[in-house]
């Protein structure tokens, strides 16, 4: 825990921010950071908060969460317009409208140690290995299945050759575009 602390001061100084996590709808966290932003940032009431909300962010990778960097909880909670949940007694006379698909803030800081994994980013073909059967989910092959014949890590792209067609073709997409039905070891 000291380290987590130690890497906090080097990173921010002595500036006493702590992060905290808003749990969303999932699939809506980039709606709800976007709409967090611009109640910070329009010309509302809460752009008070300018100064106590450091930082939004919602790592991809971690679906149905939005991490806020801020001074205090119930600036968060003022930000999403919640305090204890979606139960409107709860509520504490917040009076703005509570932000949609923002579901509560979770008790307590979040350490810096664990979400640091979240904050880095991660090879789009990891997770693909040679022999891999995916099913490739843009294009014109849209839908088809093929196995993986070699992986490039520098330019994150998956050679692959399309078994379910009469003809077989490789093919060379990147590893966004597809998906890992089954992998080597099943």
């Amino acid at each position: 825990m000291e380290n987590a602390n130690g890497l906090f001061k080097e990173m921010y100084g002595s500036v006493g921010s702590f992060l905290f996590i808003v749990k969303t709808a999932i699939g809506s966290e980039k709606r709800v950071a976007d709409e967090m932003y611009a109640r910070l940032h329009g010309s509302g009431s809460l752009t008070a908060l300018q100064d106590d909300v450091m930082s939004i962010l919602h790592p991809p990778s971690m679906r149905g969460y939005v991490f806020v960097e801020s001074s205090a909880l119930h600036h968060v909670e003022k930000l999403i317009g919640r305090s204890g949940g979606r139960d409107p007694k709860a509520r504490r006379g917040l009076n703005q409208t509570p932000l949609k698909n923002a579901k509560t803030v979770l008790p307590g800081e979040a350490p810096l140690q664990d979400i640091l994994p979240y904050l880095e980013p991660k090879a789009v073909t990891s997770g693909i290995e040679v022999g891999c059967i995916v099913e490739i989910v843009t294009g014109a092959f849209k839908g088809e299945k093929a196995r993986v014949i070699s992986v490039a890590e520098l330019k994150e792209e998956v050679s692959m050759e399309l078994y379910e067609q009469p003809i077989p073709m490789t093919l060379n997409m990147r590893g966004d575009h597809v998906r890992v039905v089954e992998r080597v070891g099943e």
